[in-house]
């Protein structure tokens, strides 16, 4: 980092990069990138597999980023998904390879470098973008028309379809007609800000606390409370133990290493101690990895199996799976039994997974471990030494409350999945935690999607009932698995669309594992499939269902969940914030129904609604993470987390091309007085697709564990989530609010009451939202949380009352609305974000309600002056017929 000046630094990423071929489900891709000596180690780099091979797309990657063209045509922006909130790590960067190879887009959007340093901005250090393509102009508090830029100091001129132009010939209604604009200058003075306008060669700060503009309507006052950019940033940890670079001396360049996918090696870890008798956790196992050995992981990969209790044993040395008969080798080695020994040494069960992969080529780095233990072992913290020396990625699987419990340190360290599984019978986190273990191919087209898990407790001579939808983009080796506790099966039936019928004979029994699978042949029919299991034996017994299948083809991505959790360990009163990432490719899919069932230690499962609205836990709406805060915690201890989501049958499923944060696309520059335009930007907006069956996803989400959790029944501590969605419009004299219903605790349940208060002052209703002036809701009443709110007031204290209005001038005034919800306990929200409206609106340029409620009001106005006079020129029409007839009948009596 270098230091300039007083003005606001700028950070110059010294990057230690490695570049490797990775999934679509990426981890968090921040979470082992640490700043050391003023650069950034460990950041990661990851190329589709589906992107042809370049060695100029390698070598004018300078980013943490995903490369892959699954947006091909739908534009080339760079963007960041941040998921989270203000100063927080968002998911990845994505680039396209047309942008990383087409050096004509960098007129538009600048060099690569500066627009990795905007994006880079948005993932790490959580700052949002100071443009708005939404509301390109405000009206200030002096009441003039501005750009929403940052800094306000970036100059240029209006422009409308004929050319340059004063602004008042932009003013209509929406306040600029379409097809007018504002094109910046080439050549500017002012230095900020890169989270604006990152193409100009003279930015190279971010905006501070001297040159914000917190009057602009863009995210990153709306997310971050109206701080700066740099303000955000300085708070961020990066900065607590470095310091900016001092001189002008730039820093070094990055340094990359360049690792392309080698084999796939795998070892299961497999506990076997006398614990593993306790709940069926041995045939849950059993169960869970010959479904793993024969249906998920990929082919040609390399697999061995170990196993321990306080010692650790070779089961099977490395096989390369490249036919059935291989797998159905590796399963026939698995456990079968457990030892009658309660000690476990995971450091021993691990030593010898370390040895079975050392066979390959002498070399543990960049293999994969499961690790599946229901033990305490204490001397755990004995072998992280060895396994962080070892490269290898341990993830690791937790059955019941006795496992130990910083087992999953080793999986945090080495940049593994954790999950838990509780000693439920009816519970399908095993099958559920195996399949979403991938060995890490990256070809989303060769991994298996999770269609349905499900499992019951069912009655003897019941059933257990479903359906699970096949789309289009899957249907290439479907698998249906079932299983059961007690000896024989249950009776199967399967319909298939069409009505094709398949029964019990028709699966693959295996009596030892109690399970049995079906393999559909070709691509298997879109549409409803339909399962019943028939408990045939004479006692309860849990019965469970799982089906996957891949993708049909390699030309359409298919849908895929990715769920996860902020944060996999807290303590109470802390709420848990759970996201699901529902995608194809990677196109948002909007207003699918996206369930959260969490599985505590002991008691019933919890479900939860996630929701993609822009309110709550949500950050941003329609970008395809659906999210909810979660805080019903029954017990200390862990908690598996599993998401199903589904999309109904209809004609299409909309999606944004480009959600999340992105650099933006300067249309051109004047120069000179000449205007100066670029390529015009590939269009961007919403993605039509026809759904006819809808879809049905399952991803397991881990776990998480919570401590501090009181006994008994738990105060309450949870206020009603922070409203960041408040907006403002002027109607004629009052004005209405809008914004999303909070919950009585954070986003779940009904707030008790509202309070909201105004201000002349942005300052004052920012720095002292207590003292601006209440606004009277008394007959506000809030809704159910989620519930789109609006609510109308005068503010006449501002219109009437001369002393609120600035320089004496008559009706011109701009006023700032922020509101807070309450709950029945008078625990209160945070401030929301600060809402505005012009009480003032310059000439021709009424807002569109006002003007639309004119327009309506004149096209009323008018029909109803037509409708006089029709009424007018019918009664006088019948008034001379009758007078006509009157006439005649007189005539017709004199003459007689």
């Amino acid at each position: 980092m270098i230091q300039r000046g007083n003005a606001g630094p700028i950070c110059n990423l010294k990057l230690v990069t490695l570049l490797v071929a990775l999934s679509l489900e990426l981890p968090f891709l921040g979470a082992g990138v640490q700043l050391r000596d003023n650069g950034y180690n460990g950041l990661l780099i990851a190329i589709n597999p589906q992107v042809p091979e370049n060695q100029n797309l390698i070598s004018n990657i300078k980013a943490n980023v995903i490369v892959t063209d699954w947006y091909g045509a739908h534009g080339d922006d760079p963007y960041t998904l941040q998921h989270r909130g203000c100063g927080k790590e968002g998911k990845y960067i994505r680039f396209t390879p047309n942008f990383l190879l087409n050096d004509n887009l960098t007129a538009g959007y600048g060099s690569r470098g500066r627009v990795f340093v905007h994006e880079w901005a948005h993932l790490r250090w959580g700052v949002f973008d100071e443009y708005n393509n939404d509301k390109p102009f405000y009206i200030n508090g002096q009441n003039q028309i501005k750009v929403t830029r940052c800094s306000s100091d970036i100059t240029g001129i209006f422009v409308c379809e004929k050319g340059p132009c004063p602004q008042e010939n932009c003013i209509i209604s929406k306040l600029f007609k379409e097809g007018c604009t504002f094109i910046y200058n080439s050549t500017q003075n002012a230095t900020a800000s890169i989270m604006f306008m990152q193409s100009l060669s003279s930015v190279v700060e971010f905006c501070n606390a001297s040159t914000h503009n917190q009057e602009a309507p863009n995210l990153q006052n709306q997310m971050c409370s109206l701080r700066s950019a740099w303000d955000v940033i300085i708070d961020s940890t990066d900065f607590h133990q470095s310091f900016p670079m001092n001189g002008t001396e730039l820093p070094p360049p990055p340094t990359f290493s360049l690792i392309q996918a080698g084999v796939k090696v795998v070892c299961l870890v497999l506990d076997v101690s006398s614990k593993m008798a306790k709940a069926d956790r041995l045939l849950q196992l059993q169960q869970a990895a010959e479904f793993y050995l024969m249906q998920i992981v990929e082919i040609h990969t390399f697999v061995g199996i170990a196993s321990f209790h306080s010692k650790g044993e070779i089961r099977a040395q490395l096989h390369q799976i490249n036919s059935d008969d291989d797998r159905k080798l590796l399963v026939s080695y698995l456990p079968t039994t457990v030892t009658a020994k309660a000690e476990v040494s995971i450091c021993s069960g691990l030593k010898k997974g370390f040895e079975v992969v050392e066979k390959l080529n002498g070399k543990t780095y960049g293999s994969v471990m499961i690790l599946v233990t229901s033990g305490d072992d204490k001397l755990i913290g004995n072998c992280i030494p060895t396994v962080l020396s070892s490269g290898s990625t341990i993830h690791s699987i937790a059955l019941g409350s006795s496992a130990v419990p910083n087992l999953e340190e080793l999986s945090h360290l080495t940049g593994g999945l954790k999950f838990f599984v509780p000693d439920t019978s009816n519970s399908n986190s095993m099958t559920d935690a195996f399949s979403r273990i991938s060995s890490g191919t990256g070809d989303i087209f060769q991994q298996r999607i999770q269609l349905e898990s499900t499992g019951e407790n069912v009655k003897p001579h019941h059933q257990l009932k479903n359906t699970v939808t096949m789309d289009n983009s899957v249907g290439n080796d479907t698998v249906f698995l079932v299983t059961w506790q007690t000896s024989g099966p249950p009776e199967i039936i399967l319909f298939d669309p069409d009505g094709r019928k398949y029964y019990t004979n028709n699966f693959i029994t295996n009596l030892t594992f109690q399970t049995a699978s079906l393999w559909i042949p070709g691509t298997a029919k879109a549409g409803r499939w339909t399962y019943t299991l028939n408990n045939t034996h004479h006692s309860l017994q849990a019965l469970k269902v799982t089906v996957s299948s891949r993708a049909s083809s390699s030309a359409v991505p298919p849908v895929t969940v990715d769920a996860f959790v902020e944060r996999d360990s807290l303590h109470f009163p802390h709420p848990v914030m759970i996201y699901a990432n529902v995608r194809k490719g990677f196109y948002p899919i909007l207003n699918a129904t996206v369930t959260a069932t969490v599985e505590p230690e002991t008691g019933d499962p919890v479900t939860l609604r996630l929701l993609d609205d822009g309110a709550g836990a949500d950050v941003i709406k329609n970008d395809g993470i659906y999210s909810r805060y979660f805080f019903s915690f029954a017990v200390n201890g862990r908690y598996s987390l599993k998401v199903h989501a589904n999309h109904s049958p209809s004609i299409t499923i909309l999606a944004h091309s480009n959600p999340g944060s992105r650099a933006m696309y300067v249309p051109g520059y004047t120069a000179n007085g000449n205007i100066q335009m670029n390529a015009p930007r590939k269009p961007v907006g919403r993605n039509e697709e026809e759904q006819k069956w809808g879809f049905s996803r399952v991803s397991s989400g881990g776990s998480f564990s919570v401590l501090g959790v009181p006994a008994g029944l738990h105060p309450d501590v949870f206020p009603p989530s922070k409203i960041i969605d408040l907006e403002a419009v002027k109607v004629e004299e009052k004005v209405t609010l809008s914004w999303t219903a909070p919950g009585e605790d954070f986003d779940q349940g009904q707030a008790t009451s509202y309070e909201i208060r105004m201000s002349n002052s942005l300052q004052n209703i920012q720095d002292d939202f207590n003292n601006a002036i209440l606004v009277n809701t008394s007959k506000l009443n809030p809704q159910p949380a989620g519930t789109r709110e609006i609510f109308t007031f005068s503010p006449q204290i501002f219109t009437n009352g001369p002393e609120h209005r600035p320089n004496g001038e008559n009706g011109s005034h701009r006023i700032y609305v922020a509101i807070r919800a309450m709950d029945r306990n008078s625990l209160k929200s945070a401030v929301s974000n600060i809402a505005h409206a012009s009480l003032f609106i310059p000439p021709n340029s009424s807002p569109v309600p006002a003007r639309d409620y004119l327009i309506l009001k004149g096209v009323l106005t008018a029909m109803g002056l037509i409708g006089i006079i029709c009424l007018i020129i019918v009664v006088t029409h019948c008034t001379l017929n009758r007078k006509k007839r009157a006439d005649k009948k007189e005539n017709g009596t004199k003459l007689l």
